[in-house]
């Protein structure tokens, strides 16, 4: 019994070898035009825009949550663009 027990793992082994592959082939970014899932953008009223753009305003210079709104601002234009293609 401990024979075909070592038959198995070696077999558990290399599945998870093969499943590692394949999984770090599906994490390589995509090409432009390419058919890709894109997140969605959530659509914010313009009293909400206003109500968050004074808010920011208040913020220190170099604060963090500035850096971080910014970056989403870009994420956002990112996730349109993916949209539109």
């Amino acid at each position: 019994m401990k024979l075909n027990a070592g038959c198995w793992r070696q077999r558990l082994a290399v599945l998870l070898i093969a499943t590692i592959w394949l999984t770090d082939c599906a994490t390589v970014g995509f090409e432009a035009g390419a058919v890709a899932a894109c997140p969605p953008v959530v659509e914010y009223s313009r009293e909400f825009q206003t109500r968050a753009a004074e808010e920011l305003v208040t913020l220190l210079e170099g604060s963090a949550i500035a850096e971080v709104l910014n970056d989403y601002a870009v994420m956002r234009q990112q996730a349109r663009v993916c949209r539109e293609a």
